[in-house]
């Protein structure tokens, strides 16, 4: 009995052999097309992603400034100059900047450019181009909620890590660390945790569709691309500003007012977008209830026939545009319906 099983055994040891044998000779492979998919984009991109590390300044027992990682991040090469896009939140406060390759060679990273508003901000190395990849962007207006993404990164300071998901919803406001709103923010369920931050979120082409902002949320590739021009060329991103002091009037509405959707403007800037197409601010204060309303302004409604009834609404409508463009702006004067063409121009630096 028991050589017979000894038999048996050989046999089926023979036969497993006889399979891995006959897949090596004929291609066969033991991935699957997404297995495979996978590897490649891993293989092939991967070079593309650094490791940050923030050097900032602490002091010891006797007040001696002694360097120090205070945090680290992720980034990825943009274009073979050595621009490299990663989070603001990741360059924030430093004093210096060390970026690792994946060949684990080091280099001194330059800052260029930031935007707190939508935490992002560009640096540059010195690296040969032979030493790195580069990622090109995808088009983030062409993504579907379902459609599988590839995120790369340093979690947790490991390096090089890759993990798998869908575009669970598209659209998404979250804060940014100073407060301001970032508009249409991704949201994926692939893995982007503590250390994946300012790294690629890529399409089944291997192309950038989003930059990892948070944990499970990634800013458009069509967002970075509109600002890094930008950030390379002044440093900061240049924005448009309407120039108005605006209250929702929602919050108006809940008072009992008797008042149309839009923003109250309260306030028009001298020289703003808003005072060179006319709009007017309030003119007196009405008490209601317990409080005192400005009233008397334009209530704006419209801006190129999108509703602005929010703070973000009215921001998606102004920030995304460019100092020049000429936009349509409806709004209410004496209950009667108004509209204007106005030239956007540059909000002053504070």
């Amino acid at each position: 009995m028991y050589p017979r099983n000894r038999l048996f055994l050989s046999l089926l040891l023979m036969m497993f052999l006889l399979i891995a044998l006959s897949n090596s000779v004929f291609g066969v492979s033991r991935f699957s097309e997404e297995e495979k998919e996978n590897i490649r984009i891993y293989q092939q991109k991967s070079s593309a992603v650094v490791n940050i590390s923030n050097i900032g300044v602490n002091y010891d027992f006797f007040y001696r400034p002694v360097p120090s990682e205070s945090g680290s991040g992720t980034g990825f090469l943009i274009n073979d100059s050595g621009t490299i896009l990663t989070n603001y939140h990741v360059v924030e406060n430093a004093s210096k900047l060390i970026v690792t390759l994946a060949d684990n060679s080091q280099w001194p990273g330059k800052l260029i450019g930031t935007d707190p508003n939508n935490d992002l901000a560009v640096l540059k190395i010195e690296a040969p181009s032979n030493q790195y990849s580069v990622l090109s962007f995808a088009d983030s207006s062409d993504i579907v909620v379902g459609q599988k993404v590839l995120a790369l990164g340093n979690p947790f300071g490991l390096r090089l890590t890759l993990t798998t998901g869908i575009i669970s919803a598209l659209g998404r406001t979250i804060e940014a660390r100073n407060g301001r709103k970032i508009e249409g923010v991704i949201q994926t369920d692939a893995a982007i945790t503590p250390g994946n931050s300012g790294g690629p979120l890529l399409d089944s082409e291997g192309k950038g569709a989003g930059g990892s902002v948070g944990i499970g949320f990634a800013v458009p590739s069509n967002t970075a691309k509109r600002i890094i021009p930008d950030l390379l060329k002044y440093g900061y991103v240049r924005r448009p500003w309407l120039g108005v002091e605006p209250i929702p009037t929602v919050y108006l509405r809940r008072l009992g007012l008797d008042i149309p959707e839009g923003m109250l403007i309260s306030r028009v800037v001298r020289g703003a977008t808003a005072a060179k197409a006319g709009l007017r601010g309030a003119t007196r204060q009405v008490v209601v209830g317990r409080y005192q309303v400005p009233w008397g302004g334009d209530i704006l409604t419209h801006v190129n026939q999108q509703p602005v009834r929010t703070m973000e609404e009215l921001a998606a409508q102004i920030e995304t545009r460019k100092a020049g463009e000429v936009i349509t702006l409806d709004y209410i004067r004496d209950n009667r319906k108004e509209s204007v063409k106005a030239t956007l121009v540059l909000r002053p630096r504070s």
